[in-house]
């Protein structure tokens, strides 16, 4: 019996047997996050959950770094990231210049705890 649960253990590894970690809980966020937080809401958060892996009208942020890929197939890096957030895409506005460098950077650093 021993040798079957060790056998079932092992095959459940073999086959992919995945979790995400949960995000970063709110209260544990540093200042930076917290600032990228704010960033979110006011930038984001109308069109993608960050916390909840359920698209609003685009795709959730949650795992957004955990992931290997973007849902366009980039790779999920922050220069990609960031291109994105600059320049948009598809449906997403492009906020350009209407985000600062460091809001850009605080917000990296929020979308990292998801």
């Amino acid at each position: 019996m021993k040798n079957f649960a060790l056998t079932v253990l092992i095959l459940l590894t073999l086959t992919g047997c995945k979790s995400t970690l949960p995000p970063k809980p709110l209260s544990e966020l540093t200042p930076t996050e917290r600032s990228g937080r704010a960033v979110y809401s006011a930038r984001c958060g109308a069109c993608h959950n960050d916390r909840v892996d359920k698209p609003l009208n685009g795709p959730s942020l949650l795992g957004l770094y955990k992931k290997p890929y973007l849902p366009s197939g980039a790779p999920a890096n922050d220069d990609r990231i960031t291109n994105t957030i600059q320049h948009g895409r598809n449906n997403m506005p492009a906020l350009g210049d209407t985000i600062s460098p460091e809001e850009t950077s605080d917000l990296l650093a929020y979308l990292k705890t998801l």
